[in-house]
């Protein structure tokens, strides 16, 4: 089960943290690979170590907030391997602030960067699903699109987020006659360039201990199997699914 061979996956955010773990995840299952990102340097790395897996590769630079180079990225995947199957939307940044606090251009990057980017990638991509009636379309959103937080003030990460959980029932319930599932993984605390410095400090790991079930963080490569399930065809009845991946954060 859950065999991905023949298939090509798209990945964005591929150059670090969990769109890199779910990269290899993908390859490791016998995708080829898309890999996605503004930093081509660590895309091409990231390339042979795919390419040492048994599958193809191919790495764009590509900057998700930007509509000319997203439909760049989606041509060069259409000619290189004639079609794509599955696209994650896993690039993604925010500037954390409250409510009060926040400024305009703060709010609009992480919305343009975490909600916007999602709806102009799938745009892009479902256009060449739709070509051969056959897609799998999986978001990365968060715990934080489905609850508020009382430690960190971040409202535009939880705005864009629920945002990006929303779209995928939408974009689920549009696609679904094009032969396109579309679904939505929401992880809780793993470790990223983005989460580090916070996950590490004593106050942080004291409140993730008493309010996370499981009592840790997500260790590497946790999130790649709902995504391998999510993309395969097994789970050709699966759609608008909003699947938390959180050790319990979101259950109490």
């Amino acid at each position: 089960m859950f065999d991905l061979k023949g298939r090509v996956a798209v990945i964005s955010g591929a150059s670090s943290g969990l769109g890199k773990q779910m990269a290899l995840g993908f390859a490791k299952a016998g995708a080829d690979v898309v890999l996605v990102a503004r930093r081509i340097e660590r895309l091409e790395e990231l390339k042979s170590r795919v390419e040492e897996l048994g599958v193809k590769a191919l790495a764009v630079k590509c900057d998700v907030t930007s509509t000319e180079e997203i439909n760049a990225a989606a041509k060069m995947a259409e000619e290189a391997f004639g079609k794509v199957d599955i696209l994650v939307n896993c690039a993604g940044s925010s500037k954390d602030k409250g409510v009060l606090e926040m400024e305009d251009e703060e709010w609009d990057f992480t919305i343009s960067t975490d909600l916007t980017s999602v709806f102009k990638m799938t745009r892009a991509f479902a256009n060449i699903m739709k070509k051969h009636a056959y897609g799998r379309v999986i978001n990365i959103a968060s715990m934080y699109g489905m609850v508020g937080n009382s430690e960190i003030p971040t409202i535009a990460y939880h705005s864009s987020k629920g945002g990006v959980v929303n779209f995928t029932r939408a974009a689920a319930a549009e696609l679904a006659k094009e032969g396109i599932t579309v679904n939505c993984i929401c992880p809780g605390y793993f470790y990223t360039e983005l989460t580090t410095a916070v996950l590490d400090t004593p106050k942080f790991q004291e409140f993730a201990s008493s309010h996370v079930p499981m009592g840790r963080y997500g260790k590497e490569g946790e999130l790649n199997a709902a995504a391998v399930f999510l993309a395969s065809e097994e789970a050709s009845y699966v759609t608008g699914v909003i699947l938390p991946v959180d050790g319990g954060y979101t259950a109490v």
